[in-house]
Order: structure tokens, then C-alpha cells, then sequence
């Protein structure tokens, strides 16, 4: 079975993982501002210690793809790309929604099971009421596309009237009051993390369903824009 170093960063969370033989044999994350950047290549130097495992061991490198936050997601592509480059392995990428639907069918099995639940919708926070979004059905299989959507009262209407919806996400905590209605179920403080990665990687590894080193980009959905903080600006600047 095949050891893998897993890297999610496509959110506030900075989550590292080695697994062997399909199970996590070590996990790093942190939730800390600017985590990314400053922990990332800890995590890994750590883990590789504390596991015993190389990156010379490895059978591959795997990563989030996205979508989700685009300097999160860069970083993260960044410092798997040059393990790749380095240490000559091959690169899996995985959707962030989807480990997040693997995820999420774990944890919460009790209760999907429970509450009869038809759907899942990860949802990823892309800022005021806009988020990531795709919906899956119990056989983790992709009903509707990823998109970046703007929630209101009328999202997923049609399918709620219907249909059972699971919702998880740190995009999922804003639509609580937004998507009011009783086939509606969400749970707090999930997160996407790199242990989740894990299945879909196996699957991508025994299909050989590598990424050109090269040329492989994240899947930002969205293009990045830059803001201009207003703490620090000269005196007279915005009046120009």
C-alpha cells in the first residue's frame, strides 16, 4: 500500500498528514493567522521525524487543489511541487470539496444516518455571503458542478423542498439563518483536513492519475484580488 505525503491548505487551516497502508500515521494542523506560511515546511520536517518516514519513501506527494483560498492554496501547491521536483516523485491533487464530502460522511455518520440524510454540500467560505460549493449524493458522485455561489434565501430551494441536505464548511456557519428550512442540517466546526485526502489518493495512485509538475495550477474558481489596508496609508493618499 502506498505512503503519501497529504497537504490540505486551501483554507484558514494548515493540515499536513503522512499515511501508510491507508490510515493517518501522523497529522499536523493549525488554525494559527499566517499559518501557511510559517508552518507548512515544519509540519513536514516534523512529521517525516516523528513517523520514521522519509520523503525518499514516499510513493507520492498529494495536495489540494482547490477551490479555496488563493494565497492558502498557492503555498501549499508551492511546497509540494518543489518536494516533486526534488526528490523526483509524482503529484496527486485532490478537490478540497471533495475529500471534505469523504470527510464529513465519517464523521457524521450516526447522524447522516439518522436523519436520513440525501445530500452532501461542503461549502467553503469565499467571503461576505459567497462561498465554494458543490452538491454530492450518498454515493459521493457530483449532482451539481462547483461553483462560487451567493447565498440567499432561495439557494438549494428547490432541492430542500425535497430532498435532505448535510451542509459543513466554515462557508456552511454563515448560511445557518440564510437557508432556513427543516430539510436543512448543519453541523459546526468542520474543517477540510489533509486525513481526509487519503481514499480518494490511494484511487488516484492505483489510476496513475498524476499531474504534470510542470504546468499543474490550483483551482482558484476565482480570480484573485488584491486589497489595499487602510491602517497604514499616508496621510492624503485616498485623496489623490
Amino acid at each position: 500500500m502506498s505512503k503519501f505525503l497529504l497537504i490540505e491548505s486551501g483554507t484558514n487551516v494548515c493540515s499536513v498528514a503522512i499515511s501508510a497502508d491507508g490510515k493517518v500515521i501522523g497529522l499536523k494542523e493549525s488554525a494559527d493567522e499566517k499559518a501557511h506560511a510559517s508552518q507548512l515546511t515544519q509540519f513536514i520536517d516534523q512529521l517525516t521525524k516523528e513517523t520514521g518516514i522519509s520523503i525518499s519513501q514516499l510513493d507520492a506527494i498529494v495536495v489540494s487543489k482547490g477551490p479555496g483560498s488563493y494565497t492558502g492554496l498557492r503555498i501549499g501547491v508551492s511546497a509540494a511541487k518543489g518536494i516533486c521536483y526534488a526528490a523526483e516523485k509524482p503529484l496527486i491533487s485532490i478537490s478540497s470539496l471533495d475529500s471534505m464530502v469523504y470527510g464529513a460522511s465519517e464523521l457524521y455518520k450516526s447522524m447522516i444516518e439518522k436523519n436520513s440524510i440525501d445530500f452532501y454540500c461542503p461549502m467553503i467560505d469565499a467571503r461576505r455571503m459567497e462561498v465554494y460549493t458543490a452538491l454530492y449524493d450518498k454515493t459521493f458522485s457530483k449532482i451539481r458542478e462547483t461553483e462560487a455561489q451567493v447565498v440567499d434565501e432561495t439557494t438549494f430551494s428547490d432541492v430542500l423542498e425535497n430532498k435532505k441536505i448535510l451542509f459543513f464548511g466554515n462557508g456552511a456557519i454563515k448560511c445557518r439563518e440564510t437557508i432556513n428550512h427543516s430539510n436543512a442540517f448543519f453541523v459546526d466546526n468542520f474543517y477540510p483536513s489533509a486525513q481526509f485526502m487519503i481514499s480518494l489518493a490511494i484511487k488516484a495512485a492505483i489510476d496513475k492519475t498524476f499531474e504534470d509538475i510542470a504546468y499543474f495550477e490550483p483551482y482558484y474558481l476565482k480570480d484573485f484580488v488584491a486589497t489595499v489596508s487602510q491602517k497604514n496609508l499616508i496621510p492624503g493618499l485616498l485623496k489623490r
